[in-house]
């Protein structure tokens, strides 16, 4: 009997998101904490993608010539900034009604962003990508070890990438499922606190792939200004990776 082909994609957690569909871009409905944590990510992003390439900071197109795949983009929440920032994008996701509200959405802001239902191991596009960016998705994927080395096997030589998850700590543990799952403002059944990753466990297994990671941030949150960047990674966090020389 033929062993089932490898896969990062967990078929529950694609359903629990895509029944979220076609809420996403709604800034006060279910995703509500995702368009929250968005402008820090994108400063992150912003200020890692000038680094990397010798941008000024001023420049409204940074990725002018520039590929960038996001996976598990959602409804394209992440990729259509990527596109206004010139990038040419790909966004990869498990579930195919998150796939149709992005393609939906995209058309309507008159956007051309190639959106894909698939999971990465089965992409089929080798190192073609100068951007690879995946923001909270490693923890509901059903390898972890799999999903790093698709992201890397999709990276252009000189490339950069950038993740973020939850940390596995006391702290995102009573922040995330029991306030936020619990009080309504994450949807119930969204985490796995049992799968989140310590910072170690995610560089371990970019180091596997062949990959150095650095400028690692945390993402915590201000009652007077939300979400920002900090040192304190107990939380939530955010790095980089790139090939090792």
């Amino acid at each position: 009997m033929a062993s089932s082909p490898e896969t990062t994609i967990n078929p529950s957690e694609a359903r629990h998101f895509g029944a979220l569909a076609e809420d996403w871009w709604n800034p006060r409905g279910s995703s509500a904490m995702l368009h929250k944590l968005n402008p820090v990510r994108l400063r992150y992003i912003r200020a890692a993608v000038d680094s990397h390439w010798g941008g000024n900071g001023r420049d409204l197109r940074p990725l002018d010539g520039r590929r960038a795949l996001d996976v598990g983009c959602g409804a394209g929440l992440l990729c259509e900034p990527l596109a206004r920032l010139g990038a040419e994008v790909t966004g990869i996701d498990a579930a195919e009604e998150n796939i149709a509200a992005a393609q939906a959405h995209a058309a309507q802001q008159g956007l051309t962003i190639d959106y894909r239902a698939t999971g990465i191991e089965s992409l089929g596009i080798e190192g073609a990508f100068d951007l690879v960016t995946s923001m909270e998705v490693i923890e509901h994927v059903s390898d972890p070890a799999l999903f790093i080395r698709g992201l890397t096997q999709a990276l252009a030589p000189g490339g950069l990438m950038i993740l973020s998850t939850p940390n596995r700590t006391t702290l995102s543990r009573l922040a995330m499922i029991t306030v936020g799952e619990g009080l309504g403002f994450i949807p119930k059944g969204t985490h796995n606190w049992n799968q989140f990753l310590p910072p170690a466990e995610l560089e371990s297994l970019l180091a596997d792939a062949g990959l150095e990671s650095f400028d690692l941030r945390g993402i915590t949150f201000d009652p007077r200004t939300g979400f920002v960047l900090s040192d304190n990674i107990q939380l939530n966090y955010i790095l980089c990776a790139r090939r090792n020389s």
